[in-house]
């Protein structure tokens, strides 16, 4: 019985670090969207974002989202930026970083946050859904707006 379970642990330990093996790397914003709980189809930062997701070996990761083409402020200086201007972008990007563990029983991938532009999600846990296709990586996360699904294809 014990070598049984022995060896249910060691499988289990080697489909996580299979996972953690696709993970590795860098990815390249394909779409991101959010369907509300009425069935609207949302675009959080516009229909052609860009962005990255990378998971190190180490467990560490960072995730870069933003609209493609937003205007440039007045002035070079970011400190010269005005409210309107820092207004205006708040809805144009998203970021964070952290590290990351995986829990493929619930097919989760959990970024546990140490820095984000979103000062609420500091010490966090963001848990989202993944799934392989391909190239691809899917994550899907429920959210308080709906159901959000960013796609990521592997960089070259």
């Amino acid at each position: 019985m014990r070598f049984v379970l022995w060896m249910l642990m060691g499988m289990a330990m080697t489909e996580a670090a299979d996972v953690r093996r696709q993970l590795i790397g860098v990815w390249e914003l394909v779409s991101y969207e959010t369907k509300t709980p009425d069935g609207k189809v949302l675009l959080p930062i516009g229909e052609a974002p860009v962005g990255r997701i990378t998971y190190d070996k180490e467990g560490r990761m960072s995730a870069q989202l933003m609209r493609r083409g937003v205007a440039k402020f007045a002035s070079n200086n970011t400190q010269q930026a005005t409210p309107a201007e820092i207004a205006g972008i708040w809805d144009t990007y998203r970021g964070y970083f952290g590290r990351y563990t995986v829990d493929e029983k619930k097919k989760a991938v959990i970024h546990h946050v140490d820095g984000a532009w979103f000062p609420n999600y500091v010490g966090s846990d963001q848990v989202r859904y993944y799934r392989f296709e391909a190239d691809r990586l899917i994550l899907e996360a429920d959210l308080p707006t709906g159901r959000s699904t960013i796609v990521w294809r592997r960089a070259k």
